[in-house]
């Protein structure tokens, strides 16, 4: 039955498959681009390969128009990612990604919401050297982006036991082996050299093929009660399951994303679905055979329904499931019970295990920055020079200051204090719970404002809050530039998609766990219409929410929205 049931969809290839294949495994022409001096960018086709090698080629949008005036071409830069299992970094490798944004950069570093460094305004000609400096600091910017496995997120809380550290490990297994096999990073950016700890491989792509994935592919691992990788947003989940205080296996989840077209109803975010447990030995085995169904049944003639969210529900749920189990030979077990409670961070200072102390710093917007009033940058820098434990980018686009030790803590509390880095427990707590991508002006995707708009939005909602009472209630509030997802906007309780320069549709009713999406409630309005919609939404919820109601499950349960607990309905 599977076999007449498993079937890629008919149609021509897009040309990003053309590409891809004439592309000798990655290589493309991106040698000579690189080198090429008229140019500050390059071609369509190298920078699609780019994406592989971790960045985007992008330009500034601020300067666009004036520079059309003046006949001069965009102001081409880059981003660059880096790819860190877990979104564990050290004191030195923070010192890496602070100096080469000094050094290349615009002078800033974005946390991004699937827990690395992200870096803009990189000039080509100095992109070889960021890349080769970032590899003597024993990280790396492959399979960053492009069509494979992404950046493998890792709940972020270190001091909620001995468990998180067994969980990271296999997240950095998992982001180590499932990397593309090929040279051509290696060739291109280091001059040959590998990879600190890879082993030398052929040309050949054993899990991915010449073609790599469809589309990206995203894998999370979260440890209830805590959701902060909103798990069920990953193309391949791994639930956690502790008993007795010791990892006994993992949950698997699949089918997530939260990436749609505006207007276009055969696109829609989705929640991945629970299909069965098993044991940590299998976790990579696991997520081996889940990539290579979405590499031969996963849509190769529209990117648009590429994501493997879209193949799992084309085939069905139960078709793609026993197709796992044929490729594994073996069956997975019934799926264990778990309950997760919330997505957020803990902000402050933690006392975890072994007698470490974590500190969760908040940075609004994930903008790592020297701001006129506010030296951010230069405190975490300082902070850098003394620590002795990690760093931990959080999937909140915060920071935790981890595994400091009792010898420490005075000194780099004095240094957060001598800075006046934040906790963020003197904003309100929707402000803690917020969130935003990039967008302007370098995103070439985006619609309207999110990460340069989105606090002063909130500096206005926080007045209403204030008004009723609810500084302090847990609310979750996300906004993106375009309806890509890059800051998981669907599973936000208040959510705002750009659409046009100043407007937004506006979503309600996504579960504070991470379980819910939300449900589209307004469309295309400003600010204006933004302020009196909630003006009127938050003093009812003020006033008629049960004792620890989310906002989310409250909309839902007034009938101000439908709940949406799967994404085919997200449209209806």
């Amino acid at each position: 039955m599977v076999k007449q049931l498993l079937k890629a969809p008919d149609g021509p290839p897009s040309d990003v498959e053309r590409i891809k294949i004439e592309s000798n495994y990655l290589r493309g022409t991106l040698k000579e681009s690189l080198l090429e001096p008229l140019s500050s960018g390059i071609s369509d086709d190298d920078n699609r390969l780019m994406k592989f090698h971790g960045s985007y080629l992008q330009d500034d949008r601020d300067l666009r128009n004036e520079r059309q005036k003046q006949k001069l071409e965009p102001a081409y830069q880059f981003m660059l990612r880096v790819r860190l299992p877990g979104g564990v970094a050290s004191p030195d490798q923070w010192l890496t990604m602070d100096e080469l944004a000094q050094r290349n950069g615009n002078g800033t570093l974005k946390l991004t919401t699937r827990q690395t460094f992200q870096m803009h305004g990189i000039l080509k000609w100095n992109m070889r050297d960021t890349i080769q400096t970032i590899h003597k600091s024993l990280m790396d910017t492959i399979a960053a982006c492009g069509d494979v496995n992404r950046n493998v997120m890792c709940i972020s809380n270190p001091y909620q036991s001995e468990i998180h550290e067994e969980v990271y490990e296999w997240s950095k297994r998992l982001s180590n082996d499932l990397l593309p096999r090929t040279r051509a990073y290696h060739e291109i950016w280091l001059d040959e050299e590998m990879v600190a700890g890879t082993p030398d491989v052929d040309e050949v792509e054993p899990m991915y093929g010449p073609l790599y994935l469809p589309r990206k592919f995203k894998i999370g691992i979260a440890i209830p009660p805590q959701n902060d990788i909103d798990v069920f947003s990953q193309d391949l989940g791994f639930i956690a399951i502790v008993e007795n205080d010791k990892l006994i296996g993992f949950n698997v989840a699949i089918g997530g994303g939260m990436g749609m077209t505006h207007g276009d109803k055969a696109t829609y975010p989705q929640l991945s679905k629970v299909i069965g447990f098993c044991t940590p030995d299998k976790l990579y085995e696991i997520a081996e055979k889940t990539i290579t169904i979405q590499r031969d049944y996963g849509n190769r003639s529209e990117r648009k329904n590429a994501r493997f969210k879209y193949t799992v529900d084309r085939l069905g749920l139960e078709v793609v499931k026993e197709e796992l189990e044929k490729r594994l030979g073996w069956k997975l077990a019934e799926a264990k019970p778990f309950k997760f409670e919330s997505n957020g961070d803990r902000y402050g200072w933690v006392n975890g295990v072994r007698g470490k102390w974590h500190f969760n710093l908040f940075v609004e917007g994930g903008r790592i920055a020297d701001f006129d009033d506010y030296k951010l940058m230069t405190g975490l820098r300082e902070i850098a020079k003394v620590h002795d434990g990690e760093f931990r980018l959080t999937a909140n686009q915060n920071v935790i200051i981890a595994n400091v030790s009792t010898q420490k803590k005075k000194q780099i509390s004095e240094l957060i204090e001598q800075y006046g880095l934040t906790d963020g427990k003197h904003y309100s707590a929707l402000r803690r719970n917020s969130m935003a991508c990039v967008a302007l002006p370098t995103c070439g995707l985006a619609m309207a404002e999110a990460e340069r708009y989105l606090p002063t939005l909130i500096d206005k909602i926080e007045e209403i809050v204030d008004e009723n009472g609810l500084r302090e209630e847990e609310i979750t509030i996300r906004m993106t530039g375009c309806p890509n997802g890059c800051a998981r906007h669907t599973l936000g309780e208040i959510a705002f998609i750009g659409k046009a320069p100043g407007k937004y549709n506006m979503y309600l009713g996504a579960a504070f766990d991470g379980s819910r999406l939300s449900k589209i409630y307004r469309e295309n309005i400003g600010e204006q219409e933004i302020l009196a919609e909630l003006r009127v939404l938050l003093a009812r919820f003020a006033k008629e929410k049960y004792d620890g109601e989310h906002f989310g499950d409250f909309v839902v349960r007034v009938g101000i929205v439908e709940a949406v607990t799967d994404g085919t309905n997200f449209h209806d």
